[in-house]
């Protein structure tokens, strides 16, 4: 069995009308990537989830669903000064979002200051893979950011993968620039580097996906997917000389994008990790992806993504271009 640790932070999530209608959930680009593991994979890869929550009882009631997903949460380290962060989703006629975030104090920004964070430093140690998001870093202070990037250099060095989803996101930056150079510090020692191409031109200045491919791989990014919305995904290892455009079917009934591209990678993830080729677990990301923006909500009820015939799926496209 593979083993995958998931740094990051989730919050408490509100969804629907400012002023009206509203429903109270969880989420966070690094905890929806770990849930959608869990289901996709199941007993397949163990998934710890590595973050900080408070003592309080929203806290308790996120880490027991947490649990129900059959995520790890034993490396969740609480927090009695701090609470979970706070995130609103106002959506689009399209189904587009914006947000508004309240996290400046959350108990995930100070993880790596918690008391108990050398026993996760150990833990990780033991893992296969670990996975951070721009948001996963973004949100710590300038100290505990370089403690981070140092501690992924030293599991780089004893052999654990590195993954890494750019999700570039420019409020909680001080400037395009600290995130250039916190992204190419860590690109310098990321085996997969799955990206978002409107993320990677916004912040670098892209204008085509064949600059983003190269930029990446002089940046040191061993493989590389980069997310091209309805237009699929291009897998790419240069150490093979291997680049395929992996097309995805279209979805009509978009109600949410919220968490796209955090199931896509969850989907190739889980299929990376279960010894599947890149284009089987692209295709498996697609169709995870898919079901997901069909539904309100970062994560959706565990009914609607238990319907997915992956193997179906696959058996189904055989054709791609190249």
């Amino acid at each position: 069995m593979k083993h995958i640790a998931i740094i990051g932070e989730c919050m408490i999530e509100l969804n629907g009308t400012p002023f009206g209608a509203m429903e109270q959930a969880y989420g966070g680009d690094s905890l929806n990537t770990a849930v959608y593991i869990a289901r996709t994979a199941g007993q397949s890869v163990a998934v710890d989830y590595i973050s900080a929550l408070g003592t309080d009882p929203i806290s308790d009631g996120m880490l027991s669903r947490w649990q129900q997903e059959g995520v790890n949460t034993q490396w969740v380290l609480r927090d009695p000064a701090r609470q979970p962060g706070l995130y609103l989703i106002q959506l689009d006629e399209e189904g587009e979002r914006t947000f508004l975030y309240w996290r400046n104090q959350s108990a995930a920004r100070f993880l790596l200051q918690h008391p108990s964070f050398t026993e996760v430093e150990a833990h990780l140690h033991t893992v296969d893979m670990v996975y951070v998001s721009g948001i996963s870093l973004a949100i710590l202070p300038a100290a505990d950011r370089k403690k981070l990037l140092q501690l992924l250099q030293s599991l780089k060095h004893d052999g654990v993968e590195i993954a890494f989803d750019s999700n570039y996101r420019p409020a909680l930056w001080q400037s395009a620039e600290e995130a250039r150079s916190c992204y190419q510090q860590l690109l310098r020692i990321t085996d997969l580097a799955l990206v978002t191409d409107d993320d990677e031109m916004l912040l670098w200045g892209d204008k085509t996906h064949e600059e983003t491919l190269a930029r990446l791989h002089h940046a040191g990014a061993g493989q590389i997917v980069l997310k091209m919305g309805a237009k699929g995904c291009r897998y790419t290892d240069f150490s093979t000389l291997v680049s395929e455009h992996i097309a995805t079917n279209p979805v009509e009934n978009v109600i949410d994008t919220t968490s796209a591209g955090d199931s896509f990678n969850a989907g190739f993830l889980a299929g990376y990790l279960t010894g599947k080729t890149p284009r089987d677990a692209a295709l498996q990301g697609h169709q995870l992806a898919g079901t997901v923006i069909q539904h309100k909500g970062a994560i959706i009820p565990s009914s609607a993504t238990q319907t997915i015939n992956f193997n179906t799926v696959l058996n189904s496209k055989k054709d791609y271009a190249s």
